[in-house]
């Protein structure tokens, strides 16, 4: 199987050590994984606000990418949705434009071959024990895309489970959004900035020196909180929990 890391931008500019734990857990399990240095921004930014057309060229180019590959794997439910949900979206209105078929035809082929992390590893792979190892207390916060977007369901919460030496704790409110939103929490910060007191401290409350997710562009706004509120909360993605072993340092 030809595998495809799509990182994001996001995560490309911000954390990359996010990708290269996906590498050495992928890698691990047998999955040999190729990083096109080709890929760009999925244009979920511009299409949130309101720039569809300029987000076409985006689409396309990931399209162009990652068109060759029989799976394309992130590490974050945010962008894994942006494909899966919204660009059958832009082809359609590309058509009811008088645009015809051709960007969907396009884009057709990449939608079902993309996968968030743990839907590769449980649905595609099978697995739910990676051999993982994180001694800590961590609680899970599941991102809006991924528990609504994706319908990832329980799939983190059972590779987190099967994580050795893990002190895994229920968050109080898990459901609830964390006030990000992407173009949300610059548009409507003090709500923003709420919600995510509110998701901090139910973390908090929890006893957790980690708070978990699998978008860290969630984690980014969790992060700032929690410093903000001076607690001892460490934001680490998933991917980096599930990369840890007793022979690699720890996040």
């Amino acid at each position: 199987m030809r595998v495809a890391l799509f990182l994001t931008c996001v995560n490309d500019t911000l954390y990359p050590d996010t990708g290269r734990a996906v590498v050495r857990l992928l890698t691990r399990l047998g999955v040999d994984v190729d990083f096109p240095a080709g890929q760009t921004c999925c244009g979920q930014a511009h299409y949130n606000s309101g720039y569809r057309h300029e987000t076409e060229p985006l689409a396309r180019r990931f399209a162009e990418v990652f068109g060759g590959y029989e799976a394309i794997v992130t590490p974050s439910g945010s962008c894994g949705a942006m494909v899966r949900e919204l660009y059958p979206r832009l082809g359609e209105r590309a058509r009811a434009e008088g645009r015809g078929g051709a960007l969907a035809a396009t884009l057709a082929p990449v939608v079902p071959r993309t996968y968030e992390l743990t839907e590769f590893l449980v649905d595609v792979l099978g697995v739910t024990d990676v051999g993982a190892w994180y001694p800590h207390r961590v609680t899970y916060h599941p991102t809006c895309h991924g528990a609504r977007g994706l319908g990832l369901g329980d799939r983190p919460l059972r590779l987190l489970r099967a994580v050795r030496g893990i002190d895994l704790r229920e968050l109080p409110g898990a459901e609830e959004c964390c006030g990000f939103g992407g173009t949300f929490a610059l548009k409507n910060p003090d709500v923003s900035a709420a919600m995510g007191a509110d998701k901090v401290r139910a973390a908090e409350s929890t006893g957790a020196e980690v708070l978990c997710a699998g978008d860290n562009s969630c984690l980014t706004h969790l992060g700032g909180t929690a410093a903000r509120l001076r607690t001892r909360l460490r934001p680490v993605h998933l991917a980096e929990i599930l990369a840890s072993t007793e022979a690699e340092p720890l996040a």
